[in-house]
């Protein structure tokens, strides 16, 4: 195992790769860019949203976990409360900015836009305007966040595993059900809720299970092996099938879930390996950290449909580094740093009842390592 400093660092640039993901996906179409095949790039993009995923599921579940581990039961207002700082107050002021550029003429929004982004249910929201068009993927990350903790805390480790486990098992079948039997919901497949978590589900298995699946020697051979390259490889071909939905729906899905999540757990298991290294890069790793940002604000500018200057390639890109760097640094930081601050006045006013709760031991290097991440 390697250290909780390189488990963040890999873990940064696992989202770095992510984060280029989906601005080369939005890129293509605008002006000045390249030409590239379009369902390329709207895999590509999509890709880039699921290794999000997994990366979520794998990093929450783990923390909470930990915390389990370490205290002996789980807090679920301290994490909705950390959760709020890391994502709430970043979401909020990039809405903020949206309806002030909308006020001034700049973006034209579509009827119940505002109204689904600020309940975090764009998702469910079909005809969005595209400046809102990525909270889909907010809006699926918030729904885990509200539901994945407490059926931890209700049902207990081993069968909220067992329930993500088979959801890899059933979201494939059920994504082919409603495509056959249930047309209206079929443009909803890959953006509502149960038609896309499994690739949180998978992160959350990997998490949960992946000191089980260590003691297999077939599963450490695999990992280990020179033929590794090959899972990230058959990810990318997974995009073959993009465009038949069957395929896609079923066995592109799986292998993407699948191989992603073996992706991560490579590059923790082994980080001296040379595409662990390659991830704990510094600019990497940077890129990884300000992603959030990054995702928030470049569907501003990576805007295809637009005539605007600011959505032609170079500026369009250059606008999405100046604005997100802005943003991180006075928005996303800040919070995260207010966040510290609050939960330690928190702790100090509303202490954890000692006669409920046994005695908490000391974190340990992976709870340390995972907060930081998550």
């Amino acid at each position: 195992m390697q250290s909780s400093n390189a488990r963040v660092a890999s873990l940064d640039g696992l989202r770095a790769v992510s984060i280029g993901l989906v601005l080369f996906g939005h890129l293509v179409g605008t002006r000045g860019f390249p030409v590239v095949p379009q369902a390329a790039a709207s895999f590509l993009a999509s890709l880039g949203v699921r290794v999000f995923f997994v990366i979520s599921g794998f990093l929450i579940t783990g923390l909470l976990l930990a915390e389990r581990e370490n205290k002996g039961y789980v807090r679920l207002s301290t994490f909705y409360f950390r959760r709020a700082f890391r994502i709430l107050v970043p979401y909020y002021v990039f809405i903020v900015g949206v309806a002030l550029a909308t006020r001034q003429g700049f973006i034209r929004l579509a009827p119940g836009d505002m109204a689904y982004a600020l309940a975090y249910a764009s998702n469910y929201h079909a005809h969005g305007a595209w400046a809102f068009g990525h909270t889909w993927s907010l809006a699926v990350e918030e729904q885990f966040y509200l539901l994945w903790p407490a059926l931890l805390v209700l049902f207990g480790v081993r069968r909220s595993l067992f329930f993500a486990a088979a959801y890899l098992a059933i979201a494939p079948c059920w994504r082919v059900f409603l495509w056959y039997f249930h047309p209206a919901a079929g443009a909803g497949i890959g953006h509502t809720f149960g038609t896309v978590a499994d690739s949180i589900a998978a992160g959350c298995v990997l998490a949960g299970m992946r000191e089980k699946f260590w003691q297999s020697a077939r599963y450490r051979l695999l990992l280990a092996s020179r033929w590794f390259a090959l899972v990230p490889l058959a990810v990318l071909a997974a995009g073959v099938v993009e465009t038949k939905p069957r395929l896609a729906f079923t066995i592109g899905a799986v292998i993407v879930n699948i191989g992603v999540a073996l992706c991560v757990e490579r590059c923790l298991r082994f980080p001296g390996f040379l595409p662990s290294r390659l991830l704990s890069m510094r600019p990497l790793v940077v890129v990884g950290q300000a992603s959030y940002s990054i995702y928030l604000w470049q569907q501003l500018f990576l805007d295809r449909s637009s005539t605007s200057w600011t959505a032609a390639f170079p500026m369009n890109l250059i606008f999405v580094v100046v604005v997100a760097t802005v943003a991180r640094q006075l928005v996303e930081k800040p919070s995260l740093t207010a966040r510290v601050r609050a939960e330690a006045w928190l702790e100090r006013v509303f202490p954890a009842r000692t006669d409920r709760h046994p005695a908490p031991a000391p974190p340990t290097p992976a709870a340390s390592s995972l907060r930081a991440a998550a």
